[in-house]
C-alpha cells in the first residue's frame, strides 16, 4: 500500500498543475482583472488641475470625453475629470505603476468608476498598445458578468482531480 501511496503523491502535483484552468496557466498563476488609474480621495483640486493640464498636454491623453458636450464631462467634479485623463495616459503608456502616479494624486483601483454615459476602459481593454473600441467612442464591455465558461473550472481541474483519488481509492480497496 506505501507504494501505491507514495506514487500517488508523486503523480498528484503533475495532474494538479495540468489540469488548472487555462487563464491561470497563461497568467503565471494570476487570473487577469480590470485595473483603472483614477484620482486619490485626498489630492488637493490644485495638484489635480496641474496633473490634468501635463496629462492632456504633453502627456498625450484623450481628453475630448472631458470636454464641454463630452459623455464625461462634469465640471463641478475635478477627482472624475482627473480620473479619465489620468486613465487614458496610463493605458496608452504601458499600464505600469509610474504611468498612474501624477506627483503621488493618483491611484490603481479595481473598482470601475464609469458612470452614467461615462464609460471608462479598463486595463484588460487595451490591444498591442490601443484602446479597443468598437464605435466612435470609447466603450467598454457590458457591466454584466459573463459566467458561461465557469463550468470550464469543473471540467480542467476539479474532475480530474477527484477521477485520481477515486482510482487511488479503488486501488486501495482491491489490495
Amino acid at each position: 500500500m506505501s507504494k501505491i501511496y507514495s506514487s500517488f503523491l508523486c503523480v498528484l502535483p503533475l495532474l494538479v498543475a495540468l489540469s488548472l484552468p487555462e487563464c491561470l496557466r497563461a497568467q503565471k498563476g494570476i487570473a487577469p482583472r480590470d485595473l483603472w488609474c483614477v484620482a486619490k480621495n485626498n489630492a488637493a483640486d490644485q495638484a489635480l488641475q496641474e496633473s490634468i493640464d501635463w496629462a492632456c498636454g504633453p502627456g498625450g491623453a484623450n481628453c475630448g470625453p472631458i470636454q464641454q458636450g463630452g459623455p464625461c464631462y462634469d465640471s463641478s467634479d475635478i477627482q472624475r475629470t482627473a480620473s479619465w485623463a489620468f486613465n487614458d495616459y496610463y493605458l496608452k503608456n504601458g499600464l505600469t505603476d509610474d504611468a498612474c502616479y501624477f506627483s503621488n494624486t493618483a491611484a490603481l483601483t479595481s473598482l470601475n468608476p464609469s458612470f452614467d454615459k461615462c464609460k471608462f476602459p479598463s486595463s484588460l481593454s487595451v490591444n498591442n498598445g490601443s484602446v479597443s473600441s468598437s464605435t466612435g467612442t470609447i466603450q467598454m464591455r457590458p457591466d454584466s458578468a459573463d459566467l458561461s465558461s465557469s463550468n470550464r473550472v469543473v471540467g480542467t481541474w476539479f474532475l480530474p482531480l477527484v477521477t485520481s483519488y477515486l482510482l487511488v481509492a479503488f486501488t486501495w480497496l482491491v489490495q
